[in-house]
Order: structure tokens, then C-alpha cells, then sequence
């Protein structure tokens, strides 16, 4: 049964809307987060409010691996202490978090934005794919040239782990993939950092 409720207040209504359209938040939910904003002071609230403006409207996405930024390079791509030739292909944003947070890891990466899905309409044109190749074509003249598929286990990550390995079969580079390890999920999102650590150091050498 759907959960329904009459509202004093239209604006409330409204809010309790926009907070329940955020993934996993019911409208129970969202109208105890609305109520509870109604007490706090107005500047704690606007501060709220301009801190998700902010976000949807001045943050960017890398021009070199898609990454979330705040300028048009983002902070791993303009480290010169990072291995260049190493580009780490993942996912999501999210993923890049993760494989960060284990302090393993210090090449560059490449967010794909999704996986290969032709049941949720999502084919190779949809991802980054296309710039992957441009960036590793421009360092595949160079020595010790490595892309790692970090993509999740599933069928789908594995059809597009093969996809990229294809295309990348032209250029003189190594593809590799993490080591699947005990307790290793299928998305980086929810492995543990030692787990997820060790699949990094141990990868291994992609085989279709």
C-alpha cells in the first residue's frame, strides 16, 4: 500500500517531493529530513541548499580521465608524481574513490561512466570508450604502457572488458585485470580496501 499523506502546507509538499525523489528515500522518510530542516537556523539551511547548487552547477568532469573535479584537469592527472602510464579503467566515479582509499594504487585512471548493457539500452558509444583509445593510442609509442580492467565480474563487465581489450589490441600496451580474491565482490564499490589493495598489487595479465 502507498503511503500517503495530507499536507498543511503546499510548500511542504513540495519539499517532501524533491527529497523523496533521491534514490532509497521514501517519502516517510523525507518528510521527517523536511520537517527536520524547518528547525534548524536559516543560514544552516541555506547553506545546505547552496552547497547542492554548487555541486550541479560548478562541478566538472576531467577533460583526460572523466573524473569529478573542480577545475578541468582533476588533482590524480595533474600529480606529477603519478605514473601516466598506468590508466586504471573503471566504472563510476565511486570506483576511482574506492582504489584511492586503499593507498595501492598511484597510475591515473579512466571512468568509463557505466558498462556495456544492451538490455538497459547502453551500448559502446554510450561510455568513454572512444577517448580510452585516443589516450592510449597517444602514449602506445612509449615503453611499459599498462591499462588495468577494473570492471565488475558479472557478464556485463566482462563484455566490456573483452570490448575495450579489442580495441586496444592495435596499439603496443599490456592489458590487464585485478586479482579476483576471496571475500572480492563483484563491485569495487562494496570490496574491502585490503581485499581490493591486493587485487591491485597482484593483478593480472587480461586473457579473453
Amino acid at each position: 500500500m502507498s503511503y500517503k499523506e495530507n499536507y498543511p502546507s503546499k510548500l511542504l509538499e513540495e519539499a517532501v517531493d524533491a527529497i523523496s525523489s533521491l534514490p532509497g528515500v521514501g517519502r516517510r522518510s523525507a518528510l521527517r529530513l523536511a520537517l527536520h530542516l524547518l528547525k534548524q537556523p536559516a543560514e544552516n539551511v541555506h547553506h545546505f541548499t547552496s552547497a547542492i547548487d554548487n555541486l550541479r552547477d560548478e562541478v566538472k568532469y576531467c577533460r583526460q580521465c572523466r573524473m569529478i573535479s573542480d577545475d578541468d584537469i582533476c588533482s590524480i592527472c595533474s600529480d606529477k608524481s603519478r605514473d601516466a602510464n598506468t590508466i586504471c579503467v573503471v566504472e563510476t566515479v565511486r570506483d576511482v574513490m574506492s582504489i584511492e582509499n586503499t593507498g595501492q594504487y598511484r597510475g591515473v585512471y579512466h571512468v568509463l561512466g557505466g558498462i556495456i548493457s544492451p538490455i538497459n539500452g547502453v551500448g559502446p558509444s554510450d561510455l568513454t570508450i572512444r577517448e580510452l583509445t585516443c589516450r592510449v593510442a597517444a602514449l602506445s609509442t612509449e615503453a611499459d604502457v599498462e591499462v588495468i580492467l577494473a570492471l565488475s565480474g558479472d557478464v556485463e563487465g566482462e563484455t566490456t572488458s573483452f570490448y575495450i581489450y579489442r580495441q586496444l589490441a592495435q596499439y603496443n600496451v599490456r592489458v590487464s585485470t585485478l586479482a579476483r580474491g576471496l571475500g572480492f565482490g563483484d563491485d569495487l564499490e562494496y570490496a574491502d580496501e585490503l581485499t581490493l589493495g591486493r587485487s591491485i598489487i597482484n593483478r593480472q595479465i587480461f586473457k579473453p
